[in-house]
């Protein structure tokens, strides 16, 4: 009887053992898991996995960098998982505040840090002078980056089959307009092309489905109205305007007046210039809109968001002309006709000749 006690004493004394030693390995994995620093979440620390590195080299690094807590656990557990064999070389952005398996998931997802630079194109930037803003930050090569926006390659064209639409003989660019004025982040050292592709892509963000529809309401295609709001982003300088500029070119439109736009006298021209003479007027262009009625052939500008919403929806007005004021306020005169067109002209001249 007492050796059967002492046996069940001796197993009971065992099994306690076992699951205390169970208890504490498992204490032992959880902390392994957890992060080196749980308070360093600002801190990172650039950590380059070389090519062809195995676990235990990587583990390695790991552990000298801080970002782990023990190489041997992170073999371990790598293994166990099956994921020894999934890690990707690269440059990683790491925090000693990443739990071991966020660490072990981003090695595994190839989401290698990538040095990024940002620029900005404004609204109304011709192709050129967006080629010549690119350059000059060491972007691209201004000559190729002009060579692809005059005939995009076949790849380009497939992948925005707006642009197919074009036709590349009677513009100047096929990507004038196209290019949507923003602020974008880019990997440093990212081509021509996928430059390019970027803004391709936020303008079909920008030109939405009921944009589309809208158009084909107004019997307008798309490039027909980025055509029409290149010409309200040059001609407009303050936003509330820009329906009511909008309105006025629809009105002459639908009419079969000339637009009479001064800012494609100064895309033909090549440059601004506050006051056109008559002879800049008679310059011969397809894109001189005293000489030629309706449209001309592309856009002459980057337009904004703003300026394409008005193409939409311009103002119902019963304005055929507008005169910018040269008051500084940035604002134009609008007239129903001729006569009242010709009065605000003088008014705009008084205004300028004050001021100087």
């Amino acid at each position: 009887m007492a050796a059967k006690r002492t046996i069940v004493i001796i197993s009971g004394t065992v099994l306690v053992l076992l699951l205390l030693g169970a208890l504490g390995l498992a204490s032992v994995y959880r902390s392994m898991l957890l992060p080196v620093d749980a308070g360093a979440a600002e801190k990172t620390v650039m950590v380059e996995i070389p090519a062809g590195a195995g676990t235990a080299k990587i583990a390695s690094i790991l552990k000298e960098r801080g970002i782990i807590r023990n190489a041997w656990f992170f073999r371990l557990y790598s293994r166990w998982h099956g994921l020894d064999r999934n890690f990707i070389a690269g440059k990683y952005n790491l925090s000693p505040s990443m739990g071991l398996e966020e660490v072990v998931n981003l090695l595994c997802s190839g989401d290698v840090y990538r040095e990024t630079v940002w620029f900005t194109i404004p609204e109304g930037f011709t192709i050129e002078q967006i080629a010549e803003r690119l350059g000059s930050s060491g972007l691209v090569d201004e000559a190729r980056f002009l060579d692809l926006s005059r005939q995009p390659p076949p790849d380009l064209l497939e992948r925005f089959p707006f642009l197919q639409e074009i036709d590349g003989s009677a513009v100047n660019y096929i990507l004038e307009g196209y290019l949507f004025p923003d602020t974008y982040e880019i990997t440093a050292g990212a081509p021509e092309e996928e430059i390019i592709a970027l803004m391709l892509r936020r303008l079909e963000t920008v030109y939405t489905e009921a944009y589309r529809q809208r158009a084909q309401e107004l019997g307008l295609s798309m490039h027909q109205v980025l055509t029409l709001a290149s010409i309200v982003e040059r001609e407009g300088r303050v936003d509330w305007e820009r329906p009511l500029i909008a309105g006025v070119f629809h009105n002459r439109l639908a009419a079969n007046y000339p637009l009479q736009s001064c800012a494609t006298v100064q895309y033909v021209l090549g440059e601004v210039k506050e006051v056109l003479l008559n002879e800049d007027l008679e310059t011969p262009s397809p894109y001189n809109t005293y000489l030629h009625a309706g449209l001309p052939p592309g856009p002459i500008a980057a337009p904004g968001e703003a300026s394409i919403r008005s193409a939409l929806y311009p103002e119902n007005t019963e304005y055929f002309y507008f005169v910018y004021k040269e008051d500084g306020s940035g604002e134009h005169y609008f007239s129903r006709t001729l006569s009242e067109h010709n009065a605000n002209t003088e008014r705009a001249r008084r205004n300028r000749n004050s001021a100087s």
